[in-house]
């Protein structure tokens, strides 16, 4: 039977950065894979990014959704029957930041994916510097994508070797260029570990799962740089837990949206205060994420990664599409457009 393993993490938290990771981890140990983007929205950034790992032992497929959650889950079931004949040992399924579990599970109990597919491992990625204040459909999202986990994988971790690395100033001097480290309240790896612990066990109550998280058992939270064969062979064996909950109806009234704005284009100094400015911008609504790329000129891109602790822009070293895409709670389309005039909105 094929192994699929389902990479989850809420919206940000860096499961397509794990993938290229993990994948390339697979790969060397002679695995044929296939990476399932298995996302709600229309365009999918992460599919992009995920090209480098193209090639014999690697391929790319995506299920798009823009039409309701019932008609996704029939054609992710379509998509699985489809691939179940082309001879992957193991599937990597990474599906939209704002995700029901259930669909996974059910899809996998129904024929003949049952007699095709065995669930490998569920890992959940879960940003280090995450808020420990959540709406409460975040906080329930959060619990509901780590409460099946295998394993808990932490992103954003501080180098504790040097504890201020990849935390620039959020002021005005960072808008500057100024590339200065500075004490921002900066935990230990292990101090981010207990924190998250500790708030996933919250939730866990607060839900009324059973399922309680500890630091040797169930979590990763170390430097990605630094994870060792080791670690990836504990995330192809980290299987999943049965871990029931208070469900809540989350996707027929949720306040997230995704808003793609096509073909804006301007310099990096100013595409940056752009962003820092909208993450402040609290009529704008709870801006979790801002990914996607611009065009600098015909022949240069760029690529963006933002969160509102810090915000990466990268030169690519070639062509791509030109777009684009705010991910948050309650967003103001008008306020938000405002910041990329002249792009398309879609």
């Amino acid at each position: 039977m094929i192994k699929i393993d389902l990479i989850t993490g809420f919206l940000g938290s860096g499961k397509t950065s794990f993938i290229k990771k993990y994948a390339k981890y697979l790969i060397e140990q002679g695995e044929r894979i296939c990476i399932l983007e298995n996302d709600y929205g229309a365009i999918n950034i992460d599919m992009v990014l995920l090209n480098d790992l193209l090639g014999p032992s690697c391929e790319l497929e995506m299920v798009v959704g823009g039409d309701g959650h019932e008609a996704h889950q029939r054609r992710f079931r379509t998509k699985l029957i489809s691939m179940g004949m082309l001879g992957y040992t193991r599937v990597i399924i990474e599906p939209s930041g704002i995700y029901d579990m259930d669909e996974f599970f059910d899809t996998l109990c129904e024929s003949p994916l049952d007699r095709w597919y065995e669930t490998g491992s569920v890992i959940s990625i879960v940003d280090g510097s995450m808020s420990e204040t959540l709406s409460e459909e975040s906080e329930y999202l959060f619990m509901s994508e780590c409460a099946s986990a295998g394993k808990i994988v932490v992103s954003k971790l501080c180098d504790p070797l040097y504890p201020f690395k990849g935390r620039l100033q959020s002021d005005s001097s960072q808008q500057a260029g100024n590339t200065d480290r500075s004490p921002v309240n900066c935990e230990t790896p292990s101090e981010i570990a207990d924190r998250i612990i500790n708030q996933l066990n919250k939730y866990m109550d607060k839900y009324s799962c059973k399922r309680r998280f500890s630091m040797e058992r169930d979590i990763i939270a170390k430097d990605w740089e630094t994870l060792t064969d080791q670690d990836f062979e504990s995330v192809t064996k980290a299987g999943y837990r049965h871990a029931s909950h208070v469900k809540l109806p989350v996707f027929s009234s949720s306040d997230f949206g995704t808003l793609f704005y096509i073909g804006f284009r301007t310099d990096v100094n100013d595409l940056r205060d752009r962003i820092t400015r909208l993450f402040k911008d609290t009529g704008a609504g709870n801006i979790i994420r801002i990914k996607g790329f611009m065009a600098l000129s015909e022949d240069r891109f760029t690529e963006i990664n933002a969160t509102g602790q810090n915000i990466e822009i990268k030169p690519l070293d070639k062509p791509t599409q030109e777009v684009l895409i705010i991910i948050g709670e309650k967003l103001d389309k008008n306020i938000i457009s405002g910041y990329f005039p002249g792009a398309v909105t879609v």
